[in-house]
């Protein structure tokens, strides 16, 4: 959900040495192949190193690769107790719907529904308007890209105070309102800049066109013909995360520095941006199925593939709901990634068939310094990916 990690150090009042370490450990995956340890070495390193030196409470990972399927957990799914990491426990996806919902526009592109290129106007009249903010001169292709210039909505709903919205329902329709009510950060086209808005905006097209609510839509379109078991959108007033996993983090207010469990809240704040929920193999095989094209048409992949720079990290690029990320080892990975109170997620997968997915169980700087464990969570995905 968020934009980028917050460079400022943020520590909590709850030390790691409550967590614990638990050693990460490898199961064999649903292929005929077995997971050999010293094949998995590096990786091991890593998620360790995520709960020992970046004091993550549990870091999570999936790994398909060369015929074979690999499951790596760290830490203690509790702060206050040591307790087992449940290998591919769900986690909220965050951002990582982003993509889910993507797709969706991009299907309807394809059906002859929706146009790329057209004013966002056509399809919700009236709706967007504000400083500088125009749904008439605002394509569907600059919301999915993040080109709009509208403002992002959580920068104005008092995220930064967690505990006073954990619990807090929240309409689309008054997200749209908090971002509007603020100027446009820069004309239509003319940069590159992360805004959940757009995405918002992008799932009211969604149920405009198909007259059906997005979560419908993309359980129909997206979930069921990927295949993936564990990974569902929470209806409302459902707090709860339904399947075995581990409990998240978070500051509960930017001032104080406190930690609380960030488990159970509220996600409709996240909606068709960030509202659900999955698993660390599930979304690497969302990003495996979306690569090998079995959700889009050649046409509308290649479109969502034509990526402009997005100045995250170093060589990353943005295109339509997907992010291209350069590896060590060479060439690129597809995926997305999340971060929402509790958790942040990252992965994706390659042309050549590796796909990989990891969790943590707090966002960078809840027990230490934001700006090192965000690069040591990129790191490890690249560790999986080219070990």
């Amino acid at each position: 959900m968020r934009a980028k990690t917050t460079s400022k150090v943020r520590r909590g009042l709850l030390v790691a040495a409550a967590v614990g370490l638990m050693s990460s450990t490898a199961v064999a995956g649903t292929s005929a192949s077995v997971t050999h340890p010293p094949k998995d070495r590096a990786l091991r390193e890593s998620l360790d190193s995520l709960v020992r030196q970046e004091k993550f409470p549990a870091a999570l990972a999936w790994v398909g690769k060369d015929g074979r399927e690999t499951s790596l957990v760290a830490g203690s799914s509790r702060l206050d107790r040591q307790v087992p990491v449940p290998h591919d426990g769900q986690v909220r996806a965050a951002s990582n719907t982003k993509t889910f919902t993507a797709v969706v526009v991009l299907q309807l592109v394809a059906e002859g529904k929706v146009e790329l290129d057209a004013p966002v106007e056509t399809y919700l009249p009236g709706l967007v308007r504000g400083e500088g903010i125009d749904g008439r001169r605002i394509t569907v292709r600059q919301l999915l890209q993040h080109t709009s210039g509208i403002p992002n909505y959580t920068e104005y709903i008092g995220v930064e105070s967690f505990e006073k919205v954990q619990h807090r329902f929240f309409q689309p329709h008054d997200l749209l309102a908090a971002a509007l009510a603020h100027p446009a950060k820069f004309a239509p086209g003319a940069k590159w800049e992360y805004s959940n808005t757009n995405y918002l905006l992008a799932g009211l097209l969604i149920e405009r066109v198909t007259e059906r609510p997005v979560q419908e839509e993309i359980t129909r379109r997206v979930i069921r013909r990927a295949g993936l078991r564990h990974t569902y959108w929470p209806q409302p007033g459902d707090q709860t995360i339904k399947g075995p996993h581990p409990h998240g983090y978070a500051i509960g207010d930017t001032e104080k520095g406190n930690v609380v469990d960030a488990t159970e809240m509220d996600p409709s704040w996240g909606g068709a941006a960030g509202q659900m929920i999955s698993t660390p193999s599930d979304l690497a095989k969302f990003s495996r199925a979306l690569v090998d094209g079995r959700l889009l048409p050649r046409e509308q992949l290649a479109e969502m593939r034509r990526t402009v720079d997005a100045p995250v990290f170093p060589g990353w690029r943005y295109g339509l709901g997907i992010i291209s990320v350069p590896l060590s080892c060479g060439g690129v990975y597809w995926g997305h990634g999340g971060d929402i109170e509790g958790y942040e997620t990252r992965g994706g997968a390659t042309d050549d068939g590796r796909s990989v997915g990891l969790a943590v169980t707090a966002l960078p700087g809840t027990f230490g310094d934001a700006e090192k464990a965000a690069k040591a969570v990129v790191a490890a995905v690249d560790t999986a990916f080219c070990e």
